[in-house]
């Protein structure tokens, strides 16, 4: 957690909320439709909050450079936990024809094999397209993790520059911290909940888990 006090309320209060949805699932006996309505419910409040935000920054004359058709940050490795693995799968085999599921099964294959050639350092600064990704947009936008939900750029250039030039350890894209800070202690929260329950979760890499 951050030193200022004030941002570390802040923070507290996201924790709050995250394992306030997590306890649904563990009061609800860990049934996955109450597991996957909590996921459906913080990513909700999340959302909300993040477009507040940007709605404040925008007052403020701080445009946000994300948008439909903006893929850069696609490219990269994105982890997330098993459960949300396990919804964002449940909402594609709902949504995508069999044509559909096959492409993707296909392109989280060859993903994941290429990234598990490479050592940790490498990999992190990867570029390969997300399974999920068709031009332009995520086919599963609406199920996309936290990780996804929480990476707000405020200079396209620099995720440009970090997209073609991944070798630059100096070179990061502007992302916005607080959006950020919000959602991984709403996760955290979520996590400690489910915890609760000795429930033991682990992070995967989206198409370690589009090929399961």
């Amino acid at each position: 957690m951050s030193s200022n006090p004030q941002l570390e309320n802040i923070e507290k209060a996201f924790y709050s909320d995250g394992y306030r949805f997590g306890m649904k699932v563990v009061e609800a006996g860990m049934e996955k439709s109450a597991l996957f309505s909590a996921l459906k419910e913080m990513y909700g409040a999340v959302d909300s909050f993040i477009e507040s935000l940007l709605e404040f920054a925008n007052r403020q004359g701080q445009l946000i450079s994300c948008k439909k058709g903006c893929e850069w940050c696609c490219h990269q490795p994105v982890f997330a936990m098993d459960y949300e693995l396990a919804y964002l799968n449940q909402f594609i085999q709902k949504n995508m024809s069999r044509r559909g599921l096959t492409e993707i099964n296909k392109r989280a294959n060859e993903k994941q094999k290429k990234l598990d050639a490479l050592e940790k350092e490498d990999l992190l600064n990867s570029k390969y397209p997300c399974p999920l990704l068709k031009d332009g947009s995520c086919l599963a936008y609406e199920a996309r993790p936290m990780a996804c939900r929480i990476y707000l750029s405020i200079d396209v250039t620099t995720c440009l520059s970090f997209y073609k030039i991944p070798e630059d350890k100096t070179n990061y894209p502007a992302l916005l911290d607080f959006p950020m800070r919000a959602g991984r202690m709403m996760s955290e929260g979520f996590k400690a909940a489910l915890k609760t329950n000795r429930v033991v979760t682990k992070e995967y890499r989206i198409e370690e888990k589009l090929c399961s």
